[in-house]
């Protein structure tokens, strides 16, 4: 019999990028002037799925306090695209490696999800990536203050997804929720999460 993680593995392993279409900030917000952006900026994640654990978790950050933009939020390994990338996923592994030292050798990325871009400017490519056995994690000093995971299944219940609202540049904004523990995970990261969900589910 195939094993539920089994099972889990074997759906990732297809071809999430053609599902649905391209997600944003704006799908909750139609007033923040969406269309008359242009100039968004390519960036990258990656979402590690650790395999060698009994059951499958997903690898998420804790951005630094210290930093300017974003701080103290929950994120994926990932940042922006730099002349030395050839293509978004060696973006999304190049940053994973230096933010907590998962190096590329341990990850086999199997599939990716549609882009979403972010109110601050950014079009981000998610891609997964299985982690199939345990890594020093060494943090990137001034920009990731914690690792911590969330089971696979927590991200599969849908019900853990609602939208919240909250003041933004001067009007309200409403964005999506998929808290865990003592960890608020939000915005981008929970938006990617649940298309990961959807065409999961």
């Amino acid at each position: 019999m195939v094993s539920h993680k089994s099972r889990l593995i074997q759906k990732i392993n297809s071809n999430l990028s053609t599902y649905g279409s391209c997600s944003s900030d704006f799908d909750l917000n139609p007033d923040m002037l969406f269309d008359q952006k242009s100039n968004f900026l390519e960036a990258s994640v990656l979402i590690p799925v650790l395999t060698f654990k009994e059951d499958l978790e997903i690898l998420l950050t804790k951005r630094s306090v210290n930093l300017r933009d974003h701080p103290g939020q929950i994120a994926f390994p990932g940042g922006k695209k730099e002349q030395c990338d050839n293509n978004p996923m060696e973006t999304a592994l190049r940053e994973a490696e230096e933010e907590i030292g998962l190096k590329t050798s341990h990850v086999k990325v199997i599939s990716s999800l549609p882009t979403h871009k972010t109110a601050t400017g950014f079009t981000i490519k998610p891609y997964i990536g299985l982690v199939r056995e345990p890594f020093k994690k060494t943090l990137q000093w001034g920009e990731v203050d914690e690792v911590f995971t969330v089971p696979f299944d927590h991200i599969l219940d849908e019900k853990n997804f609602t939208i919240q609202r909250r003041k933004w540049n001067g009007a309200e904004r409403r964005y999506y929720i998929v808290p865990f523990g003592p960890y608020y995970i939000w915005g981008a990261t929970a938006r990617i999460l649940m298309n990961l969900s959807q065409a999961l589910n």
